[in-house]
């Protein structure tokens, strides 16, 4: 294969299938009771592409949209929302189930501080939340990071500094400077001692897999065989496939978790000797901002180690290939616009399907004419000029 299409592909050894206590039907029935009540929620759409499918010969290709996400252009606030709602619950020392989010400003002497480090769309999500509950957030971002992203921060009332380091050095200074102020910090990747928010960010993410399944449950193809999930820290692929396994049942499908080459840190941990945490260092560069983190998250590290069934590290230009194929689709199908962290899997499954120099690996992991692919859409352009150079002028 070419080098500009570099696809490493391995397969779990550490798999066992064990289900998550963090990560169950009924804690997401919690989250997702929390999100219908936000004024403008309804289930992103589950896209078919039939035509795609017969094409890569499979049964059906799912998409759950999540650019449709509370017009934020990504799922991640369905994270921030949640972890927002469980602080100011404890806060307020009220159940999660009794916050009402027209009211809950007005039950606090003053507006509470949330801080947190992001490549764009976490931070969306929290400032997004925090304006929805009339509190306050302020935002890091990484050395390079977009100044669109920054800006449309901003335009959700926080404040948005772009530092000079990687992200998880980002993470590490939002941290020393929320415990600086007394403020609180709202991280979708954990350490020691600091887990539970993380935690609540991650179940908050089962929502769209609550709604992908019941939508995939209407439709004649039946439920996912495959599931494909990007991954960055790996907050949401944990979250997802914990919850997956216990609603679907370990071994009625299989995962595979996608990270770009330049961060595989899941790759590089589910490859080593005894599947323990590896970190990923330096720059990072890739296309796929936000996936482009080198440490994994702790939380939902345990359940990928346990119930992913393969590890796929891959180049840009699988990605740059998945927008290419959703934006532009077979005559019948339906365009999806997906940004660059959204599109990995999409281009993860046409490279699989349509080289075959992957027949084997195909086999291995049962992709045929039976297979139902479920996919995330975690992200659509939300950096429109850098869409364009990429779909239009094939520039990374």
């Amino acid at each position: 294969m070419e080098d500009s299409l570099m696809l490493n592909i391995a397969k779990n050894n550490f798999y066992n299938g064990q289900q998550s206590p963090l990560f169950t039907v009924e804690i997401t029935k919690q989250a997702h009771q929390f999100h219908r009540q936000i004024d403008g929620y309804q289930p992103t759409p589950l896209v078919s592409l039939p035509l795609l499918a017969s094409r890569l010969g499979v049964k059906s290709i799912l998409v759950k949209d999540e650019s449709k996400r509370f017009g934020l252009n990504a799922y991640k606030a369905l994270g921030g929302s949640y972890a927002l709602g469980r602080l100011l619950a404890k806060h307020l020392n009220i159940d999660i189930a009794d916050i009402d989010l027209a009211t809950i400003a007005s039950k606090i002497d003053k507006p509470l501080v949330f801080a947190t480090a992001t490549a764009g769309n976490h931070g969306t999500g929290v400032a997004w939340a925090a304006q929805r509950m009339g509190q306050k957030a302020i935002i890091y971002m990484p050395k390079g990071s977009s100044l669109v992203s920054a800006e449309r921060i901003r335009k959700l009332g926080a404040e948005c500094i772009i530092t000079e380091v990687n992200y998880d050095d980002t993470v590490r200074l939002a941290n020393k400077t929320a415990v600086e102020n007394d403020w609180t910090l709202v991280q979708d990747t954990a350490w020691e001692s600091y887990e539970e928010i993380p935690t609540w960010i991650s179940q908050g993410y089962m929502t769209m897999a609550d709604e992908a399944i019941e939508q995939a449950a209407t439709l004649s193809t039946g439920l996912p065989t495959h599931v494909f999930l990007q991954a960055g820290v790996g907050s949401m692929a944990g979250s997802i496939l914990g919850y997956l396994i216990d609603k679907l049942g370990a071994s009625n499908f299989q995962t595979i978790i996608a990270e770009p080459s330049a961060a595989d840190c899941l790759y590089q941990s589910g490859t080593s000797a005894q599947g323990n945490i590896v970190n990923v260092t330096g720059e990072l560069n890739t296309i796929m901002a936000g996936l482009a983190c080198g440490e994994p998250n702790p939380v939902t590290w345990p359940v990928i180690k346990d119930c992913s069934h393969y590890f796929a590290s891959l180049d840009d230009n699988i990605a740059a290939v998945g927008m290419r194929v959703l934006g532009n689709p077979l005559l019948g199908d339906t365009a999806i616009i997906s940004g660059e962290s959204g599109a990995i899997t999409l281009g993860l499954l046409y490279q699989l399907c349509s080289d075959a120099a992957n027949i084997n690996i195909r086999q291995d992991m049962g992709l045929n004419e039976d297979s139902v692919i479920l996919l995330f859409n975690t992200e659509g352009d939300t950096n429109p000029a850098r869409y364009r150079d990429i779909v239009w002028n094939c520039q990374h």
